[in-house]
């Protein structure tokens, strides 16, 4: 399933009404959907400041951050303007502890240093944007970007502010499993149904960007997660829905379950799903591998 739209505000109830719905086994994809997140979220633990903030040593220099010219496009759930460098360790299934957001419109930049190349805003669409953090260099912190598969961007400390992240989701497509992580210790394993050839679920890590009310009962009557990654292949994605952004649902049914049968999207048990509602928050990172390294 493919999610396009993320209208209203944060919060609510269902924010907005579907716009439309393909027909049943073109598999799952969602027209102008509304992403939320009020499902029950652990409280957030609180983060000391990350070590980017830190005043540098005598010996080190901060790249200083280009000002933000003016006329630079706000990221929001269309696809993210080129330019931001590919997230150098896409598969690395070391857990993310630490995720930020924004406090007010920054600038993202291609390198510490570097040139800007979008803005981030406190929300998408009215929902709270949390980004996780992947990578840290004097004065300077990347992140991965919304609306974008393995793409990063690096932002100069100032207006965002950490969040810690305690759990992690990991996607095996060699065994159609999904694994729940919290802390870095499994908590349950599930079985998946994953994108058909030409559609494959996109590899490297994402995170979860919100929820939105299931739009038809096909989808189970549980609300769906919407993810930051988009899929590999625009061209393969129907007309109608160009733009569209993975997703991870349940289904009326668990009869695919262990099959390459969505849009990219991962499907999983009603069950599954409505324990990561309850458990995980946005902000939490989801990495897809074809399999895990042999320990």
């Amino acid at each position: 399933m493919l999610f396009d739209r993320m209208i209203d505000r944060w919060g609510r109830g269902p924010l907005a009404a579907v716009v439309g719905v393909p027909a049943l086994l073109v598999l799952a994809l969602l027209v102008g959907a509304a992403l939320r997140y009020d499902a029950p979220a652990p409280t957030r633990r609180a983060a000391p400041p990350p070590t980017a903030t830190a005043a540098p040593a005598e010996d080190e220099t901060v790249p200083p951050a280009a000002p933000a010219p003016a006329g630079l496009p706000v990221i929001d759930y269309d696809p993210a303007p080129a330019g931001f460098p590919a997230d150098p360790r896409p598969l690395d299934v070391t857990p993310l502890t630490e995720g930020l957001t924004p406090t007010r419109h920054i600038a993202a930049y291609d390198a510490p240093g570097g040139r800007p190349r979008a803005l981030l805003a406190p929300t998408i669409n009215g929902v709270e944007l949390t980004m996780p953090v992947v990578e840290r260099r004097t004065g300077w912190t990347a992140v991965l970007l919304p609306s974008a598969s393995r793409r990063l961007a690096w932002l100069p400390a100032g207006g965002w502010t950490p969040v810690a992240l305690r759990d992690q989701l990991v996607v095996q497509r060699r065994t159609h499993r999904l694994t729940w992580y919290r802390h870095g210790s499994p908590q349950h394993t599930w079985p998946v149904s994953l994108g058909l050839p030409g559609q494959e679920t996109p590899l490297g890590r994402t995170f979860i960007l919100g929820t939105t009310p299931p739009p038809e009962p096909v989808y189970g009557g549980v609300d769906v997660f919407a993810l930051g990654a988009i899929p590999d292949d625009l061209d393969a994605v129907p007309t109608g829905l160009k733009g569209a952004h993975i997703g991870l649902h349940t289904w009326q049914d668990d009869d695919t379950l262990g099959e390459n049968v969505t849009n990219g999207c991962i499907r999983l048990t009603r069950t599954a799903q409505q324990t990561l509602l309850d458990e995980v928050r946005p902000g939490t990172e989801l990495v897809v591998v074809d399999a895990l390294p042999a320990s």
